[in-house]
């Protein structure tokens, strides 16, 4: 059996197709119309300046203005969203998702809970086999890898790699996007810290990742803090460990000011897969069904390229000759990429068990 590595980066170099034609493929009049008699989806955590989200809500407005989207708490973490599913069961008001986007480990959970309701969209097909549910409970959106984002009016050097985060230089000013014992960004963050230390991806990388967070916040380099675009312009987290995409994304937004540099490290580039479901309590299952169909169209796909993401119909997409030339130019250089290992399921849960059961008590930053 080929090397997890190479056997998911054929997600990103060379995958096959089975089918083309179902890319053309629209939305039913019918499913269209049920939709629209529902009047309303409502997502959560999806903030706008994640993965280019903003445009593509956006659109999904404007071709179904008939249809009013309710954003649900917008910086929730991937955990959050599962309790805000369990949360409402019995409540079909708008405090219950339709739809979430959370970590791949967090789908095969959810739909082991029958969290989760089967739907295959049209263009289902060119979703790699890999980053999908064969049933349709879950299916792979975008990946990206993780990155430093550094703000160059504070930070002179750049860290170039995860062992230069530890260094005396950095003190007081390394943080994570997220909380790493509820959010996938952060958690993923633990098992790239751990991989770069040579350590096996899942479990063991895992704990390596934590020793390495316990370190550098003995040494007072770690933040406890959120970070995100305004913390990293304010100063209070001048470099902030997040997906590339994000971390693009958030030097996009900021234009210059201050000047920041996003940076994939030399050793531990780790990808992280998103998966998308619809709750199986969904009060608007036929919206739920049409966004689902409107982020897996080209339009949709494209929408997350000019976040910075790299969508799951990626290849196929390009093959097809429908990605702009700009969009690609626009990403860190493909040879970033090259090294980048895509962690298997059995990793991923293995992972977030190790972190989220053990950050409290080997690193002890209550990060907020």
């Amino acid at each position: 059996m080929m090397s997890h590595t190479k056997r998911l980066l054929s997600l990103s170099t060379a995958m096959v197709i089975a089918t083309t034609s179902l890319a053309f493929a629209e939305p039913s009049a019918e499913l269209i119309e049920a939709a629209k008699k529902e009047g309303m989806l409502t997502t959560i955590a999806l903030p706008h300046d994640w993965c280019g989200y903003g445009d593509v809500i956006a659109s999904f407005k404007a071709k179904y203005p008939e249809i009013q989207v309710n954003e649900l708490n917008p910086d929730a973490g991937s955990a959050d969203e599962i309790e805000a599913i369990k949360a409402n069961k019995d409540n079909k008001g708008p405090q219950s998702p339709d739809v979430i986007d959370v970590g791949l480990a967090f789908g095969p959970s959810a739909k082991a809970e029958g969290l989760l309701q089967p739907y295959k969209v049209s263009t289902w097909d060119e979703i790699p086999d890999e980053i999908k549910d064969a049933d349709g409970h879950w299916y792979g959106d975008y990946y990206g890898v993780m990155s430093f984002l550094v703000n160059k009016d504070l930070v002179a050097n750049s860290p170039k790699d995860w062992a230069d985060l530890l260094k005396p230089e950095y003190a007081g000013q390394v943080a994570l996007a997220g909380d790493p014992r509820a959010s996938n960004q952060a958690i993923l963050a633990v098992l790239a810290a751990g991989l770069s230390k040579d350590a096996k991806s899942g479990k063991e990388a895992g704990e390596a990742g934590l020793a390495y967070f316990a370190e550098m916040n003995k040494a007072g380099n770690f933040v406890p803090v959120i970070g995100k675009s305004g913390t990293l312009a304010q100063g209070s987290t001048p470099i902030v460990v997040a997906w590339d995409y994000n971390a693009l994304g958030w030097a996009k937004t900021l234009n210059g000011n201050p000047p920041t540099e996003v940076v994939v490290p030399e050793k531990g580039v780790l990808a992280g897969v998103y998966v998308q479901g619809i709750s199986a309590y969904a009060p608007h299952p036929n919206a739920a069904k049409l966004w689902m169909e409107h982020v897996y169209s080209d339009e949709g796909q494209l929408g997350w390229l000019k976040g910075y993401c790299h969508p799951a119909r990626f290849n196929a997409m390009v093959k097809a000759g429908k990605v702009p030339q700009e969009l690609i130019d626009a990403l860190p250089p493909a040879a970033s990429y090259e090294k980048a290992y895509f962690p298997t399921l059995e990793e991923v849960d293995a992972n977030k068990a190790a972190v989220t059961g053990a950050w409290d008590s080997v690193v002890g930053a209550n990060v907020q």
